[in-house]
């Protein structure tokens, strides 16, 4: 019995036994997006000139960073599942090279891809089970933003014209969101939008264009069907945050 609940333990933590031991690779790995590209593809031009085993190096580098980027992939949406927002903000900001500030929470379930490209700034609430894509020109978001549960911010889109299916430079660009600004549950915010101070995006709705200041918005695509007031002044310290959750 004792062989077997050693057995039953060791599948259920095996996960947590690599993340532990992948820890310090992953942190390097992380550290190097932060001054350079992505470039796991191969220059087939090039590839023809060179010799067989300058070949076997390219194919050696591109699998370990594929190897690197599916782990990370895996790895940090398990963070996300740990029932503690004080381990995975520390997970985040530590391993993942989020910048979050004082009294900013990411809550349960939330999926940071291009995390090292992510802001968050102090007291800003990111609900339940958010996507949060930055890998291309980054996500800002400023102080005391409340984001809904399941909205996506996707700073980059396949553009269908293209003859290979490849996110054009017109479908890339990053994504800014002004202080105080409230995004409703299961928004969808597209690349190269800057949403303004104050601004409040109904629930549901799919921003493809800037949103000015204190101005609400919805629909498919949003647009403007009221004003809010200007005179805003509250901020989320982080105090009343559970502890478990």
């Amino acid at each position: 019995m004792i062989e077997l609940f050693i057995i039953l333990l060791i599948i259920i933590y095996i996960k947590w036994v690599i993340f532990t031991l992948f820890y310090f690779p992953l942190k390097w790995w992380v550290i190097k997006r932060t001054t350079c590209k992505d470039n796991l593809s191969i220059d087939i031009s090039q590839s023809i000139e060179t010799s067989n085993q300058s070949l076997l190096l390219q194919h050696l580098r591109r699998f370990l960073g594929n190897l690197f980027l599916s782990y990370y992939r895996y790895s940090i949406f398990q963070v996300g599942k740990i029932p503690s927002h004080y381990i995975r903000n520390f997970l985040y900001t530590n391993l993942y090279k989020v910048k979050i500030g004082k009294g900013a929470v990411v809550y349960f379930g939330a999926e940071l891809r291009g995390s090292w490209n992510l802001i968050i700034d102090k007291g800003t609430i990111i609900g339940d089970n958010a996507i949060l894509d930055a890998r291309r020109g980054g996500i800002v978001i400023g102080k005391n933003v409340n984001i809904g549960s399941e909205v996506h911010l996707w700073t980059d889109q396949h553009d269908y014209n293209d003859p290979y299916f490849r996110a054009t430079k017109s479908k890339v660009g990053p994504i800014i969101i002004g202080d105080r600004a409230w995004i409703g549950p299961r928004v969808t915010i597209l690349h190269n939008v800057h949403i303004g101070e104050g601004a409040v995006i109904a629930a549901g709705a799919v921003v493809t264009k800037d949103v000015e200041p204190f101005t609400v918005v919805g629909g498919i695509p949003a647009k403007k069907i009221a004003e809010r007031n200007h005179n805003l002044m509250y901020e989320f310290d982080g105090k009343t945050r559970t502890m478990f959750y």
